[in-house]
């Protein structure tokens, strides 16, 4: 496995092609070179036991799905990006929004918390669009990773379409001993002027709502994280965390590995997937998910990441994102249901989260 750390490793810009995995993060950009092997999740455990072995790709949201991993024939890393937030531009038609079936399915949702049926279940809808040309993934990517460069922004292929997008949640990481998780619950859109973004971002940190939905979560990952690490530090607050579209309530949980064989992958799997993707019970939430979502999520509210022979890696919650093939794009968004949630109020947080997309599309003035 050839891993070169220099900027001189990659050519300017994201230098995605087809059949690539790339993972920007704030500290450098990750590119693995495709098609490599291709494995499910046995083999790519099993592949890690190689020296110099590295494992990419992404986790389906479902645990039936097939993961899209892969050992890639060369990793490339260079420094962060340095690019334009200029949109990838184009023409486009939005064939379908989900937004009616979205209202109707939340409200369903709250009956079944009702009921008893689940604490918290989290519910998304996808916008179909189609362009006039075929869609510049590596213009994408630049233009995502120019607009979010706190976030992690990422491109693999998922099947036969490339899942794109910029997450702000790390699912995990493993840098020796050291795990670091920060889960993200509880969200409030962006203000175009300085007075209404300082009222969102203090309306969310005061919202007993959203708190409620953050504690599960935060709950969820250190109890998952326990039996595997040590030393687990779990502050009794969140804190607020901005990207460009959206603010978020944000916990960074940190701990030591209790025994180093096990890996990146093996703690993505254990946190996977946490309260703020799917729901709590987790069994219950998936299956609700399951009737009420009108789509096959695919990787969406999955992982996408990386882990090494070391045990060493990164995995990010596959939020904000899409499938481009083609000339096609499906762009996923979703809001977690509680009870006390509004069917309208949900609706409109979906809408907001796909501004991450759309604007880089060039589709801002549709929010």
């Amino acid at each position: 496995m050839l891993v070169a750390d220099s900027s001189a490793a990659v050519a300017p810009g994201c230098a995605y092609r087809a059949g690539d995995f790339l993972l920007t993060t704030p500290g450098g950009v990750l590119v693995a070179d495709g098609p490599g092997v291709a494995l499910d999740l046995p083999a790519a455990r099993t592949a890690l036991a190689r020296p110099d072995a590295v494992v990419v790709g992404a986790l389906p949201f479902q645990p039936d799905v097939p993961a899209s991993l892969m050992v890639p024939s060369a990793v490339r890393r260079r420094p962060p990006l340095t690019l334009s937030t200029a949109p990838a531009g184009g023409r486009w038609t939005v064939r379908h929004d989900g937004s009616a079936a979205y209202v109707e399915a939340v409200r369903r949702a709250l009956t079944s918390i009702a009921a008893g049926v689940v604490d918290k279940v989290v519910l998304a809808r996808c916008m179909d669009l189609v362009a006039d040309d075929p869609v510049d993934v590596g213009r994408l990517v630049e233009t995502l990773s120019a607009r979010d460069p706190h976030g992690y922004t990422f491109a693999t292929g998922a099947g036969s379409r490339t899942l794109v997008g910029t997450s702000p949640e790390l699912l995990v990481s493993r840098r020796g001993d050291r795990v670091t998780s920060n889960p993200l619950a509880g969200s409030r859109p962006r203000g175009a002027d300085p007075a209404t973004d300082g009222r969102n971002a203090t309306q969310l940190l005061r919202s007993a709502k959203d708190r409620r939905e953050h504690a599960m979560v935060v709950t969820a990952v250190a109890d998952a994280l326990a039996p595997l690490c040590r030393d687990l530090t779990v502050p009794a607050d969140p804190e607020l965390l901005p990207t460009r579209s959206m603010w978020h309530l944000s916990t960074r949980v940190t701990g030591t590995v209790r025994d180093r064989g096990t890996t990146a992958l093996d703690l993505a799997m254990a946190l996977h997937p946490t309260p703020a993707v799917c729901g709590t019970p987790a069994a219950a939430a998936r299956a609700l998910i399951g009737e009420l979502e009108p789509f096959d999520r695919g990787c969406y509210t999955g992982a996408v990441g990386w882990t090494d022979h070391r045990g060493d890696g990164e995995w990010v919650v596959a939020i904000r994102c899409g499938e481009v093939d083609g000339t096609e794009v499906r762009l996923f968004a979703g809001a977690g249901v509680v009870a006390g949630s509004v069917p309208e109020a949900e609706l409109a947080e979906t809408t907001a989260k796909f501004a991450t997309l759309l604007g880089a599309l060039g589709l801002e003035e549709r929010q």
